[in-house]
């Protein structure tokens, strides 16, 4: 249902084959959880770019598995993330009706409506 496509100047993103209807669980990724200690490792990777903040504190990372880290940011998403630590799981979640081929967009400031600039110094504190 889910396949990668190129998007001229974004780069990958992810898309559906299939109509996904609102509410939809879209996807579950297992979570690779990066402890604080190496977030400094990571920032000066390739990764750095694909990484959610983790824990109660937001002072972790994880890499999702599966798609997690390739869908694209939205200030007007289709879909959102939910963070599962219990079970190291990262979800994706329809919030409207996504069409066939229509790419998955999910809010990178966490909640669908937020419409704060991405990776000001504020948003990247927890990482100092």
């Amino acid at each position: 249902m889910l396949y990668i496509s190129s998007i001229s100047g974004k780069g990958r993103g992810v898309f559906s084959s299939k109509k996904i209807e609102r509410d939809t669980v879209i996807e579950r990724c297992p979570a690779v959880v990066i402890p604080h200690k190496d977030i400094d490792h990571l920032r000066s990777t390739v990764l750095n770019n694909y990484y959610f903040c983790w824990g109660r504190n937001q002072d972790q990372a994880a890499i999702a598995l599966g798609l997690g880290s390739i869908y694209n940011h939205s200030y007007t998403p289709n879909a959102l993330y939910r963070v599962c630590e219990d079970e190291e799981i990262i979800e994706f979640l329809a919030i409207k009706k996504i069409l066939p081929n229509e790419e998955i967009t999910i809010n990178y400031n966490g909640t669908p409506n937020d419409q704060s600039p991405l990776w000001s110094e504020d948003s990247i504190q927890w990482i100092k």
